[in-house]
């Protein structure tokens, strides 16, 4: 079953660049889909698509669909904050709020009115589960966010996005600023969450797009060169650009 539908997708900026060119894909649910090409390729800009963030960026057309549970989420009318609920991010450099490890937490559930402390402290303490982090901060809650480590920093902003309860979980290299024991412990969380979660990743390397992703797709200069299982992607490319991305040729 597929979650995301994009049909026809084009972006262009205001200095002229076309950073995505005619993009069609299906995205399925619960799975861990991974875009993978070189830096500038477009990856990023797919990404901010999916929760409207480009609406921030001097962006002057956009054309084609992007459907979500049948919805297109390009339609002006859209009430983009409930889609950013639905659709949340993590950034490829962990940034906590200046707040303690619980506020961090609960601060979106706060902002949308939520004061039951019950609740706050139920919401807090799942998302810290679900990002793999619960264990090792539970005596530190009250503690502020930037006097643990990097590695559960970026775990804290994990969690911090899925106390929200979002539907689609979206990561831009969340792990390329991560050594590699931090990296292993955010992969394993992602395999968890596919669960109950659809993932897509911008991984920082091919190598972590063979360890955890089931589907891959190959952007190169705003295009989609490729889209399959990552079995197929990484044994039996159908495009030479993608076998010599893979293989190391260039990147």
């Amino acid at each position: 079953m597929d979650k995301i539908i994009v049909e026809n997708l084009s972006i262009t900026y205001s200095d002229g660049v076309e950073s995505l060119y005619d993009i069609n894909l299906r995205i399925p649910i619960h799975q861990i889909t991974a875009l993978i090409g070189p830096s500038g390729g477009g990856k990023s800009t797919f990404l901010r698509v999916l929760n409207r963030l480009n609406d921030l960026a001097d962006v002057t057309k956009t054309t084609g669909k992007v459907l979500i549970d049948g919805i297109d989420i390009l339609d002006p009318t859209l009430d983009v904050i409930a889609l950013r609920r639905k659709v949340g991010i993590v950034f490829s450099r962990p940034l906590p709020l200046p707040l303690s490890i619980y506020q961090n937490v609960s601060y979106g559930l706060e902002l949308m009115g939520e004061k039951r402390k019950s609740v706050l402290d139920e919401a807090v303490e799942r998302a810290l589960r679900l990002a793999e982090l619960w264990d090792e901060v539970k005596e530190r809650l009250h503690d502020p966010a930037n006097s643990i480590s990097g590695g559960q920093q970026q775990r804290l902003c994990l969690a911090r996005t899925l106390s929200l309860q979002p539907e689609i979980i979206m990561l831009d290299e969340p792990t390329s600023a991560l050594d590699p024991i931090s990296t292993a412990k955010i992969e394993t969380s992602l395999i968890e969450l596919k669960k109950d979660f659809t993932v897509i990743i911008a991984p920082h390397n091919t190598q972590q797009a063979g360890r955890i992703a089931d589907y891959v797709a190959f952007f190169l200069h705003g295009k989609l060169i490729e889209f399959s299982s990552a079995e197929e992607i990484f044994t039996r490319p159908k495009d030479n650009k993608t076998q010599d991305y893979i293989s190391g040729k260039f990147g």
